[in-house]
């Protein structure tokens, strides 16, 4: 179950640009909160809270319980953070509110364990991660931290689907026209693929430098050109 973190919201009765200026000097941030078959409300938070619960990398996943100046409290998930495009503070926050019966489709981490278990990993073989997360569609009250996925007796060659992973109760994939393919094992390289991948990597800085040097001699060719048309032109 997703940890939750609560934030505290002043209700405001008016919207506007000018308004949500001074929102922030005041070091809040205006916020929408909305759903649950409810009329959107406008609030503001505190800037330095919300901006923790971002940097926490877990804002946009992570159940939030709300409670506003006039004493309500619901639970809601981030949907939307706006972010200063230059100094990257965040500027507006979009809530999604949750009913008691309420569904949502969430990014869950992937987490691999037993590696020591895996016949295929200890000959050499490589875990090849296809999926760092996975969207699950999820009780809004019961949202994983992370999928586990055991590798235990995965044989190279193996390929580990989402169908595979056993997922908590009521929680299933959020894509259903396909089985998400999560990692698959491959065979170790042999001592000729690992030599040519180290040449190409050595070519590799060589070719870009040379590159470099055709394109500082294109451009002084060009200025050089330039230069002569403007005497001509003069």
């Amino acid at each position: 179950m997703a940890e939750t973190t609560l934030l505290k919201a002043e209700e405001r009765d008016e919207t506007g640009k000018s308004l949500a200026r001074a929102i922030r000097k005041n070091g809040q941030i205006p916020c929408i909160i909305y759903g649950d078959k409810k009329e959107p409300l406008a609030a503001s938070l505190n800037a330095i809270e919300t901006l923790k619960l971002y940097n926490s990398g877990k804002m946009l996943s992570q159940l939030i319980d709300v409670e506003t100046s006039k004493g309500e409290k619901f639970k809601v998930i981030s949907k939307d953070v706006q972010l200063h495009p230059v100094k990257g503070n965040i500027i507006h926050v979009d809530l999604l509110r949750l009913g008691a019966d309420a569904r949502i489709s969430v990014e869950v981490s992937v987490s691999f364990t037993a590696e020591e278990e895996s016949p295929g990993l200890r000959e050499g073989g490589i875990l090849n991660v296809s999926r760092y997360t996975v969207e699950l569609d999820c009780p809004a009250t019961n949202i994983p931290e992370l999928v586990e996925v055991d590798l235990t007796g995965l044989e190279i060659g193996a390929t580990v689907h989402l169908s595979d992973v056993k997922l908590p109760e009521g929680i299933v994939s959020a894509i259903t026209d396909r089985d998400i393919t999560i990692a698959s094992i491959a065979a170790p390289k042999s001592e000729e693929e690992i030599e040519a991948l180290d040449a190409a990597d050595a070519e590799a800085p060589e070719a870009a430098e040379g590159a470099e040097g055709d394109e500082e001699a294109e451009s002084t060719e060009e200025t050089s050109s330039d230069a002569s048309d403007s005497e001509e032109k003069e």
